[in-house]
């Protein structure tokens, strides 16, 4: 059970979860699928399309009908162990808790249009030159963020140094 210091970070999950969302209904209403706007010419692009993978396009080619299974059940996996590990971990560890509160919304962002859209709405699209990274959203953006903390803390905890206290 939750103790009443580990349920903040479980608004924290529902705020991102809720900027996913509301990001993506947004791009879906007002634009086109396949729809490319340059927001910073030769950097960012507004687009929309439609990734059955993981984050960052990962497995979208996979023409397996059990992909999205598998991806539904890995996502109701990691959801349930961030979530018990947020409400039994230790209430005082802001990177760590923080980390996995952004780690848990996004999982849950990108499972909700999975379960109403075999897929997830990306529409950030980063380049710079030749180099292209794969169209993502704010749940990926929360899960990259939300996982870096995480590993930083662990990097801290080995080398001694001491760790963010709220």
């Amino acid at each position: 059970m939750a103790g009443r210091g580990n349920l903040r970070w479980f608004g924290i999950s529902a705020l991102a979860v809720a900027c996913d969302q509301m990001s993506k209904v947004a791009v879906e209403r007002l634009t086109p699928e396949g729809y490319n706007l340059p927001i910073i010419p030769g950097f960012l692009n507004l687009v929309h399309t439609h990734n059955p993978g993981v984050a960052f396009g990962l497995f979208s080619d996979f023409g397996s009908p059990w992909v999205p299974v598998a991806l539904v059940v890995f996502s109701l996996g990691v959801i349930a162990l961030v979530g018990l590990m947020l409400a039994r971990g230790p209430v005082d560890t802001l990177r760590r808790n923080t980390g996995l509160a952004l780690v848990l919304g996004g999982a849950t962002g990108n499972l909700v249009d999975r379960m109403l859209h075999e897929g997830v709405l990306d529409f950030a699209d980063f380049y710079a030159g030749e180099y292209h990274w794969p169209a993502f959203n704010v749940a990926d953006s929360c899960i990259l963020i939300g996982a870096g903390l995480v590993i930083l803390e662990i990097l801290g905890e080995k080398s001694g140094t001491a760790e963010i206290k709220q």
